[in-house]
């Protein structure tokens, strides 16, 4: 694998990036305007009503953010000319055909000058509403794959997925596609033309009914859920992205595609600054639940490993991957991105590290005062977790039915009679048990052979660091990903 200057690599590019008020797609744009601003167009892809609006989430959800202070900074008064020149907002949607274009001449323009796409695009609620989650994760693959057919200059289509379409694993899981018409998790028979028809007659069938909105919700997050449970995933995210990624390799015939896979994103490691963060993922909730004192239990196996990789050790990885994968007509890379092969942290780990933090520097509460911090009681086991419930809490939970993700919607108001700390408890415990006793080890040998071809190349890789065996751990989580969750979302 041969490389030339990434940076100049990237120069005189146009690139369409969807996803664009996502977390990773955030880290991406960032990254690209702070080393390489001389780069040909940017076509950001955001959804809205119409293009003013969709300029206005782009400023108020983009580019206020804390993130590109830096960028800001270093380039200063040009920094309104880049936008003018070479950056194009567009209101458009994955899950609509032509990737919801409606400008006729912007699409064709498009269409003839980009050079990478990147599909951010996705929708990360593990309970999200069936038809939400198809519509984008699995639809909008199609929709985008099929767009990318269409442009001849096109070198590259990166499709941004998780490592976690491998459903619930143990051992090593490899870097390997996922194709139509083949048994998955031993189970055959899924197709994806029938869960769209599937979801089609449901939501017909509620409109009929004329039940409320939130009837509707709970009836098509209960589907999604229902039916990747069918075939063998944990949640809807997970199960859509993995038929988003069944798609791709069915249609895209000759373009050239790389899929990324990552684990578990956390904050930025140290680009462009220390800790920066949004939202809160799976090992926040229990940093967070510790933090705040809500969290006086925990089911968690404590021996497994909880694969973590800093968002912009992530952001390095694609960029790479995409400098090295351009102009490759059957390129076909996987790459898991992660640190569970190479420098794996475990959830024993991560307790140490948040009590040590909370012991040392405790929260506030609203009246100012140090929240006193406590120990919860770790359930090494789902059933052990059920136990405890039974035992402590068996007068409140009567004739409540726990299910895969929270308790059914017609239990709500016994449900509202729980204690908040037990409800924020339980459902942490619903919805990210499969990662709290996830036993897989991914397989990373393409993002290795990636590392190891860019130091053999001479690539800065001060630039474009991804190697994760750098990482501290003790020293990442005490000093900058904990401090940046309370700075960014602790507030």
């Amino acid at each position: 694998m041969e490389f030339e200057n990434i940076v100049q690599f990237l120069e005189n590019k146009a690139i369409l990036v969807t996803g664009v008020t996502g977390f990773l797609a955030k880290v991406f744009i960032e990254k690209i305007l702070r080393v390489q601003p001389n780069v040909k167009k940017l076509y950001l892809l955001l959804r809205a009503s119409d293009d003013i609006s969709a300029s206005e989430r782009f400023h108020n959800e983009v580019m206020n953010m804390e993130l590109f202070r830096v960028v800001k900074e270093k380039l200063g008064e040009n920094l309104s000319s880049i936008f003018t020149k070479k950056i194009k907002i567009i209101c458009g949607d994955v899950g609509s055909e032509d990737l919801g274009i409606k400008d006729s001449s912007l699409k064709e323009e498009m269409k003839n000058e980009l050079d990478f796409v990147l599909n951010f695009a996705a929708t990360t609620k593990f309970d999200e509403r069936y038809d939400v989650a198809f519509g984008t994760n699995t639809m909008g693959a199609k929709n985008v794959v099929c767009f990318a057919k269409t442009c001849p200059k096109l070198k590259l289509l990166v499709y941004l997925s998780t490592a976690y379409v491998c459903g619930v694993k143990s051992g090593l899981i490899q870097e390997s596609p996922y194709n139509l018409n083949e048994p998955h998790n031993g189970i055959s028979g899924l197709d994806i033309n029938e869960e769209n028809d599937l979801i089609d007659k449901k939501v017909e069938e509620l409109r009929a009914q004329k039940v409320t909105e939130a009837e509707s919700r709970d009836a098509m997050k209960e589907l999604g859920m229902k039916r990747a449970e069918k075939y063998g995933w944990p949640n809807t995210y997970v199960f859509t992205k993995f038929m988003g990624e069944m798609i791709i390799q069915y249609l895209k015939e000759n373009l050239p595609v790389i899929i990324i896979r990552p684990t578990i994103i956390s904050s930025t490691y140290k680009e462009p600054f220390p800790g920066w963060t949004e939202g809160l993922r799976t090992i926040d909730a229990f940093i967070v639940g510790v933090g705040k004192g809500k969290m006086k239990f925990v089911a968690i196996d404590l021996a497994a490993i909880v694969d973590v990789i800093p968002v912009d050790m992530v952001v390095n990885a694609i960029v790479v991957a995409m400098v090295a994968n351009a102009n490759k007509p059957y390129s076909n890379g996987i790459y898991h991105v992660g640190s569970s092969s190479r420098n794996p942290v475990r959830y024993c780990d991560l307790k140490d590290y948040t009590y040590h933090y909370f012991t040392n520097k405790p929260c506030l509460g609203k009246n100012g005062k140090p929240i006193k911090f406590s120990k919860p009681i770790i359930l090494n086991s789902k059933a052990r977790f059920h136990r405890y419930l039974a035992i402590h809490y068996m007068p409140l939970l009567k004739g409540l039915k726990l299910v895969n993700r929270i308790f059914c919607h017609q239990f709500e108001n016994m449900y509202k009679t729980l204690d908040k700390k037990i409800k924020f408890v339980i459902r942490l415990v619903d919805l990210y048990s499969p990662y709290l006793f996830f036993h897989g080890r991914f397989d990373d040998s393409n993002i290795n052979k990636l590392l190891k071809s860019t130091k053999g190349n001479g690539v800065k890789i001060d630039t474009f660091y991804f190697d994760v065996k750098c990482i501290d751990w003790d020293d990442y989580f005490v000093n900058t990903h904990i401090p940046g969750l309370l700075e960014y979302v602790m507030v």
